[in-house]
């Protein structure tokens, strides 16, 4: 662990993604329990499913684990700092105070993870499924400008640029941190499958697609997430949780 600690330093301008399968082990999920805080732990007893419980525990005890990985304290004794709509964050004490800026995401049996410093952040993972009501989800949430490419797609590619937009508009208001208090409708993102992921426009705010990047990550098969970070002239390094003892960083093609 403490080679693995070496190898993992965060830095302003590169974003460390972790892969990790909810799907964990009995006795390992009673680990990453045992790190929840109260409020998790209150949290997670809410939901009605075991499937659903377990995936919270495991979802936030592996981003307790990775916070001490990068901190150096341990998962159960971290402190979130909060922003004004309760989006955490970490500081780290030291040279510059530093921020540590995260965000994940959980969709079926996979979980994704976020990090860097003193950038604003977020990430969006769906698992791809059937969506017979594609077009009134669309209509209900998207921008005028996003419904008519979408309307003038082949049916066989709505289902890939659905995911795509909803996938990057999710990681955008994720990143700002505003929660729903910023309308899915009052801004363009790029849904057209093949072509690079990008914030169009956002209404009344004509410089803001300019200060932020999009990118579409491949997380596994079946999957389909996205990025959203402040500013530009930054890169990834793609980890995954299941091989943290085995100090294997993933590759970009494959990282599951």
């Amino acid at each position: 662990m403490i080679r693995y600690k070496q190898m993992v330093r965060l830095s302003s301008d590169n974003i460390h993604i972790w892969y990790a399968k909810l799907d964990q082990p009995r006795p390992h999920i009673k680990e990453l329990e045992q790190t929840l805080s109260i409020n998790e732990l209150m949290r997670a007893k809410r939901f009605r499913f075991e499937r659903d419980r377990r995936r919270f525990t495991v979802g936030r005890g592996i981003l307790r684990t990775l916070l001490g990985l990068y901190s150096d304290i341990e998962p159960g004794h971290l402190r979130f700092h909060y922003g004004p709509y309760g989006k955490p964050y970490l500081i780290f004490e030291g040279d510059g105070a530093k921020q540590v800026r995260f965000n994940l995401a959980h969709s079926h049996e996979l979980a994704i993870y976020a990090f860097i410093l003193d950038r604003r952040i977020g990430v969006d993972l769906e698992y791809v499924r059937d969506m017979p009501d594609i077009d009134q989800i669309a209509a209900a949430f998207f921008s005028a400008t996003e419904n008519t490419m979408l309307s003038e797609l082949p049916k066989d590619q709505k289902q890939e640029a659905f995911f795509n937009c909803w996938t990057r508009k999710e990681a955008y208001i994720k990143a700002i941190g505003n929660g729903l208090s910023h309308p899915l409708d009052q801004f363009d993102v790029s849904i057209i499958p093949g072509e690079p992921a990008r914030l169009l426009k956002v209404a009344g705010a004509p410089k803001e697609a300019s200060r932020w990047s999009l990118k579409a990550l491949s997380p596994a098969s079946g999957y389909v997430a996205a990025i959203a970070v402040e500013g530009h002239d930054w890169k990834i390094q793609n980890w995954h949780y299941d091989r943290l003892m085995n100090l294997q960083e993933a590759s970009f093609e494959n990282p599951i």
